[in-house]
Formats: structure tokens, C-alpha cells, sequence
């Protein structure tokens, strides 16, 4: 999955896909921790009260079956 980098405000931010967002049921203004690993160029998130769920390239072909 691609997203791009958008600016808002001052920052700069990444939009969630709508499939993820139910997929694990957060909603705006959940808190979420970031965290950076440099060395290996990630951003790691994670959403609390829900189950973590990794992200591979066949995340949205996959929910997509899902909501049919």
C-alpha cells in the first residue's frame, strides 16, 4: 500500500485508508503511539484497545473480499 505524505497545517501527515480505520475499529481522536526506527527508515504505530494488525501489499485486495 502507497499513501502519500500530505501537509497539514505546519506538519506534514499520512492519511489512514477507510478499510484499515474499520478493519480495526479506531476512530477519531483515539490515541495512537509512533514510534521511529531510523536505522531501518519505519514509522511504527500502534492503535491503543485494538489488535495490532501488520500491513502487507494485499491489505486493501483483501478487505475488499471481506466487506463483500
Amino acid at each position: 500500500m502507497k499513501q502519500k505524505i500530505i501537509k497539514t497545517g505546519n506538519s506534514a501527515a499520512v492519511t489512514v485508508p477507510a478499510a484499515f480505520v474499520q478493519t480495526i475499529g479506531i476512530k477519531i481522536g483515539d490515541q495512537v503511539k509512533v514510534r521511529t526506527d531510523i536505522k531501518n527508515r519505519q514509522v511504527i504505530y500502534r492503535f491503543s484497545g485494538v489488535q495490532q494488525l501488520a500491513l502487507n501489499e494485499g491489505f486493501l485486495k483483501s478487505a475488499k473480499k471481506i466487506k463483500k
